[in-house]
């Protein structure tokens, strides 16, 4: 009888031995901010709908891709042309950019529309690169109005000009 409780015992301890040789892999600690710069993003349509059954007013298309450059301030936050649609003049008016994570909600205004879009970036990132999605809603008062989704990846590239301006390319 005694050895029977012995049994369960000697598995439990062969068990702990083989997993006593590997060590676990080391977490990576978070940066506590994304670190200025210029960046470049990529972004990728992946999704666009109209929201009121008319073509959506937007110059891009499912599947669309492009690269947008402009620069992250040392207080962290991005420009908003990182994150806007192509010629919208955007503010960035709640954004949470700590310990490796990132969100910024904007409000656009666009050429020759009445109403807003309304981008929303939810992401991560680790010192010098970020990657998300971007969803986009428009409010406008005539026709046109759609959702779209956009993912995105960041990378810094260089430091900011002296004049931070954007540069756009598709």
């Amino acid at each position: 009888m005694g050895k029977m409780k012995l049994i369960p015992v000697a598995g439990l301890a062969a068990l702990l031995m083989g997993c006593g040789g590997e060590k676990p892999a080391p977490v990576e600690e978070a940066p506590a901010k994304l670190n200025p710069g210029l960046y470049e993003v990529s972004y990728e349509v992946t999704m666009l709908a109209s929201t009121d059954q008319t073509t959506p007013a937007t110059k891009l298309k499912q599947g669309d891709k492009g690269v947008i450059k402009a620069c992250v301030a040392a207080d962290s936050k991005p420009a908003p042309e990182l994150l806007a649609e192509e010629g919208d003049k955007c503010e960035i008016k709640n954004s949470y950019i700590r310990n490796g994570r990132m969100s910024a909600q904007m409000s656009c205004t666009r050429d020759g529309k009445n109403g807003p879009v309304m981008p929303a970036m939810m992401g991560s990132f680790k010192g010098d690169t970020f990657e998300g999605e971007i969803n986009s809603m428009t409010y406008f008062v005539e026709n046109g109005d759609y959702r779209m989704s956009r993912k995105i990846s960041a990378k810094r590239v260089g430091d900011c000009p002296a004049e931070g301006a954007a540069e756009k390319t598709g």
